[in-house]
């Protein structure tokens, strides 16, 4: 869900999961009392230097060969299984949002290899804002690859804008990782990359502790953080738990928490 979301051979991997040589949070886990969740810190609303450094100094060219990847997709901590279901929500300054997301049993051919179709629908107060579908494919190390989106906003029913569509090897965009094969504290990594339009990036900053959100209580999580250069002072925090993926996220004074989760 890269939104408003291992070890392949060297090649493969080498430009698009890298550790940090510093900067990463390894402190204990805590709480907040209520949910479980702890509270990071965010850059100000000064702040314009970046909180995440994927390690190539600009210069990302993973090499993709479809004889690495694999028939569906069994990362713990991203088990996109056809027929397997989430239903998020959130309250936010437009309204109360309620975020759809289905794995499908469709495919789609990008750069050869059979990516999973995702269908992410997002609503506000109920009506309809925004429909995603997002393609991704785990490789046979088990790392799992973001590679591309057909997505629309929506006003008053109607489709306004595909801001943020990209396909990978489409015009210069490449794929990224969106959830690595075995996380560790440090591992910085690109997600999506097209230029001046999906840049996310991602890093590990937590391993294990709780979370409680309305549909339950998981433990032995993996947090990372999400930022992209294009808006430099949104930074997020995921929270995703073994078996069912992300339960929880945190942009800012705004928080998404996991309602109910139905496995396929």
């Amino acid at each position: 869900m890269n939104r408003s979301i291992r070890r392949a051979g060297a090649a493969l991997v080498g430009a698009a999961l890298l550790p940090l040589g510093c900067g990463a949070d390894d402190s204990s886990n805590g709480s907040d009392g209520s949910t479980g969740e702890r509270t990071e810190s965010s850059p100000t609303a000064s702040s314009q230097t970046p909180v995440i450094d994927p390690g190539d100094g600009g210069d990302y060219h993973p090499d993709i060969d479809p004889a690495d990847f694999v028939a569906g997709i069994d990362n713990p901590y991203l088990p996109w299984r056809p027929g397997s279901s989430w239903l998020y929500q959130a309250h936010t300054e437009d309204g109360l949002e309620r975020i759809e997301v289905r794995v499908t049993d469709r495919h789609r051919q990008v750069m050869g290899i059979d990516a999973t179709v995702v269908h992410d629908t997002v609503y506000v107060d109920g009506e309809m804002v925004e429909d995603t579908y997002d393609w991704y494919a785990q490789d046979r190390e088990g790392n799992v690859w973001y590679l591309g989106e057909d997505t629309h906003e929506y006003e008053n029913g109607k489709p306004i804008n595909s801001a943020g569509a990209w396909e990978a090897g489409v015009d210069g965009a490449l794929p990224g990782i969106v959830m690595p094969a075995d996380p560790e504290v440090g591992m910085a990594y690109r997600q999506e990359y097209y230029r001046g339009e999906a840049e996310d990036m991602g890093e590990v900053i937590r391993l294990g502790g709780h979370i409680t959100v309305p549909a339950g209580s998981f433990h032995d999580l993996v947090v990372t953080r999400d930022w992209t250069p294009l808006e430099p002072k949104v930074v997020e925090e995921k929270s995703y738990a073994p078996g069912v993926g992300l339960v929880a996220e945190r942009k800012g004074g705004e928080r998404v928490a996991l309602i109910e989760y139905i496995a396929g």
